[in-house]
Formats: structure tokens, sequence, C-alpha cells
């Protein structure tokens, strides 16, 4: 495959959106054209609508997109998880018919993994799914559901073979979530916003044809779909303005210049690195903080962990040294970042931090890394199922004591 630069790159996408935005564009017809000029999702494979290209490439797309301030590709969980599930183990049938609507935003997604008794423990799920003719009849409850309001598409584990190992008897299936009996209830955080819900699913319907990858073969899936999950979390991203994707959330027929006015910007709004460093140091010396000596420390100590992450990504994108942990590593970074983004910022604005962000202006954004911080630290996989995970795939050290891997999933304790 030829090699090209990212030089190369920056130009051919900006001679591509001076040839092609228009403010007056709705936003289906601008994400339609991205995803024709395979722009979507550069990551994917040919095959897939992308181009193959490394991180690396993909965030100088982005970083043009964000340079000549127009609206970025379709964001949320089918373009971050299923697009590159799909493309790695759907059939090319699977391939051609779910991923076009992820990459034109014709359709949101949203992750069907985690249960009230299967979290950290995630192979212990009890959500069934049973065979009847061509399609299998779902039954179970979802928690933790990101975007589960706004989703056409679930990404979906169940159990379809109970008498097998908990590990061996789960399949992954590309479900709909606009059918009857599919209940959507979202959980309000204490940010005020509500990122996640609770899904009850009552005798869902999916065809035999939508598992991925093959029966009993989901746990295998699953883990692509968090590997993915954990290297998209702590690899940091490039804030472009976007619309929220699929039919539910009543964007796509919204002009992409009104948008880019509102300047609606990715979920979070605040991309957890240098920046956001920067803009702490600025904010300390306004306040005439920055001779106080011990935050000085405490804004080194920041400073270097923010700089080693930036270091360590680098270091993946390059491809050497790999540990196979990378996405691991990655998460557990991220989860600390926001740990002492929390605690130095707090340190800056003092009392403040006892204010609702929006009576303090400026400083408000650490009040909201403040109530958000301890959520890195659980969603995408525990802190401490990613140390479980490097001591025990990564470093070779003994799993923890537990019953016999062959043991059939109905001769379990359940939770």
């Amino acid at each position: 495959m030829t090699q090209i630069s990212e030089e190369e790159v920056k130009t051919e996408v900006a001679n591509w959106i001076d040839k092609n935005w228009d403010p007056e564009l709705t936003v289906a017809e601008w994400w339609q054209l991205m995803a024709d000029a395979q722009l979507s999702h550069t990551m994917l494979p040919e095959n897939a609508g992308g181009r193959g290209w490394g991180r690396d490439l993909n965030q100088v797309v982005l970083r043009t997109i964000a340079d000549k301030n127009v609206l970025g590709p379709p964001t949320g969980l089918g373009m971050m998880l299923a697009a590159p599930t799909i493309a790695a183990h759907g059939t090319e049938e699977q391939i051609a018919r779910f991923i076009p609507p992820i990459l034109n935003g014709q359709q949101a997604w949203c992750q069907l993994f985690s249960e009230p008794g299967a979290g950290s423990d995630l192979a212990g799920l009890q959500c069934k799914a049973e065979k009847d003719g061509d399609e299998w009849v779902i039954n179970g409850q979802k928690v933790w559901t990101s975007g589960g309001q706004v989703a056409d598409m679930g990404m979906l584990i169940a159990r379809t073979d109970p008498d097998l190992p908990k590990h061996q008897g789960i399949s992954y299936f590309s479900f709909d979530m606009k059918q009857e009996g599919v209940d959507v209830r979202p959980l309000t955080e204490m940010t005020g916003r509500a990122l996640f819900n609770e899904v009850f699913i009552t005798d869902g319907l999916v065809p035999d044809d939508a598992i991925i990858g093959g029966r009993s073969n989901g746990w295998r899936v699953a883990n692509a779909t968090l590997m993915f999950e954990r290297s998209h979390l702590g690899s940091g991203s490039v804030p472009v303005a976007t619309a929220i994707a699929g039919t539910i959330a009543g964007q796509l027929d919204m002009k992409v210049g009104e948008i880019i006015q509102r300047q609606v910007r990715g979920q979070g709004g605040l991309v957890i690195g240098p920046r956001l460093f920067d803009r702490l140091v600025a904010l300390t010396q306004k306040l005439g903080r920055e001779r106080d000596p011990i935050l000085r420390q405490e804004l080194i100590k920041l400073f270097t962990l923010v700089e080693v992450n930036r270091l360590n990504m680098l270091r993946v994108k390059s491809g050497s040294g790999r540990t196979g942990a990378e996405g691991n590593i990655g998460k557990l970074m991220m989860s600390e970042l926001y740990r002492q983004f929390r605690e130095v910022g707090l340190m800056v604005i003092g009392s403040d931090g006892m204010l609702q962000g929006g009576e303090i202006g400026e400083s408000a954004w650490i009040n909201e890394v403040t109530v958000f911080s301890p959520a890195p630290a659980i969603y995408g996989g525990t802190d401490q199922v990613q140390r479980n995970i490097i001591g025990e795939r990564v470093l070779g050290l003994p799993k923890e004591p537990g019953h016999p891997k062959e043991t059939p999933f109905v001769d379990l304790p359940k939770n």
C-alpha cells in the first residue's frame, strides 16, 4: 500500500472541504458527502468505507476539519465501536448492511453489554436469546447504556447457549432499538446530564443473520469492541463541531451552517490533555496564584502526567515496543488525569469549588471536571479491571481464584 504523508492528507482534506462545503447543506447531505469521499472514518479498511489509515492520519483529518471550522463526521458509539467491530468480524454482507448508515449518520448506535449483575464480570451476563425459526427472541436488562435514548441500533451480547461455559455461550447481535419491547430509561447523574440509560428488553426480535462473528463467539467479538473503546478513551481526541447522529435526535435535517453557528461540540466538551493544562495555567495566573510554591509543584506534577500520556500515545501510534496493553494503559491514564485535573483545579479556585458551575464564570469547567471525574474510572471497564487485564494477559500473573473455566454457565452461582 502506498504511504501517504500527513501534509498530503491535510492538503487533500482541505481541498475537498473547499470544493464541497456549503452552510445551506443539511447535516444528512454533508455527512453523505463525507461518507462518499471515505472521510467519515478513515481508520476503517477500504471495503468498509474507510481509507485504512492509522490514528495519526485520522487525527490530521479531524484537525483540518477543525481548522476549516466545518461540521465534523458523525460521532458516537456507532463510529467508535460498532463500525470497527463489524469491519473486523462481520461478513461482507453485514459490512455492506450495517456500516454505511453509520458513516452517513443515518443510524446512531448504543452498547448493550453491562447488566445489573454483570458489570466487572461481564461474562456473567444473563440476558438470554432463544432461537425461534430464523429469529432470536431476546429477554433481559442492560444498564449504563450510553446514548441509548437516541440509538437506532445496539451492539447486544446475550446468552445463546447456557449449557456452555460462561465465556463460550454468548453471541453478539446487531439489535434494532426501535422495536416494541425495548424500554429505555435515562439515568440522571450528579452532573445533571443523562449520558447513561437502563434498557429493558421484553421479547425483542433479531434475525439470525444479524449475529456478528458467529454463534457462541460473542465473547471474542465483544473483547474486540472493548479494545476499540479503551484505545479510543485513552488516546485523546480532536474537538470538532458535530451533530447527533441517527433518526431519533432529529438533527439530520438541520443546516450545517446553523450547527456551526451554535458551536455544537463533541460529547463532554472538554478534552483532557495539554490544551486544558494551558487553560488551567492561564487561570492560575489570572487569579494571581502562580507564585504559590505548593500549587506550582502540583502543576508541574500534572504537567508531567499530561506529557507522559502524550508521549505514550506517540509511542503507540508509531507501533514501536507494543505490549498489548496500550489501550488499558491509556484508559488508566485518562482516569488518573481526570482525578488530577480535579485536585489541582480545586486548589486553584479554592472555595469557589463548592459552588455551582454557572455561579463562577470562566472557571466553571473545573466544577464540571470535578463532578464528572469519578466516571472515567468506572465506565469502559473499571480501573481494577484494567489492572487485572494487564497483570494476567500481559505480565502473565496468575488469575484470581474461581470456578474452572469449563464449568457450564447453568452450574455457576448467580449474583
